[in-house]
């Protein structure tokens, strides 16, 4: 949802797409169009059947949509494997599956005195309604930072993540 908002708000349209769970690419660019995705089965099509449109009513309907036949599974083969060492604002420690888990990198900030990289996550649930940032159990003096150099587990108050786990849009 954040990435969807994101590029919505800035009028990157093109760039909005996921993939459903039985592979379904459902572009927002084609839904503007007033194509909707009809689904029948594991069957998945579009069908013209809407006005063109592209309001926050007409992108909320589509996110409806993608928080029904897209999650974790769907979404972690849809993202890159980044190494830890490389990462941004926006990237995500994800495991697919039923359940599966995602927390996305939402701040990263350098300590001045020790040159320690820290990072901040958020997550949700499904639907992708609210968001929350999470403490870091491990260091409850650090509150919500987490330090890059945290081994090959990490560890947060709901899931645990491998360094591997790290993806990127």
């Amino acid at each position: 949802r954040l990435r969807a908002e994101y590029l919505w708000k800035q009028k990157r349209f093109e760039e909005i797409h996921f993939n459903f769970t039985n592979g379904f690419r459902a572009d927002y660019a084609k839904w503007m169009e007033g194509n909707r995705i009809v689904v029948e089965g594991n069957k998945t099509y579009w069908r013209n059947s809407a006005a063109p449109a592209n309001d926050y009513d007409t992108f909320w309907k589509y996110l409806e949509i993608i928080f029904s036949y897209a999650g974790t599974l769907s979404l972690s083969g849809e993202l890159n494997s980044v190494p830890v060492e490389k990462m941004e604002i926006g990237d995500v420690f994800i495991q697919g599956g039923s359940p599966g888990h995602a927390v996305i990198v939402v701040d990263m900030a350098v300590n001045e005195d020790s040159g320690q990289k820290l990072f901040m996550l958020a997550q949700s649930y499904m639907p992708a309604q609210e968001i929350q940032i999470l403490v870091n159990p491990n260091d409850r003096s650090s509150g919500s930072w987490y330090s890059l150099d945290f081994g090959e587990t990490l560890i947060t108050p709901e899931w645990t993540f491998q360094k591997g786990d790290l993806k990127r849009f």
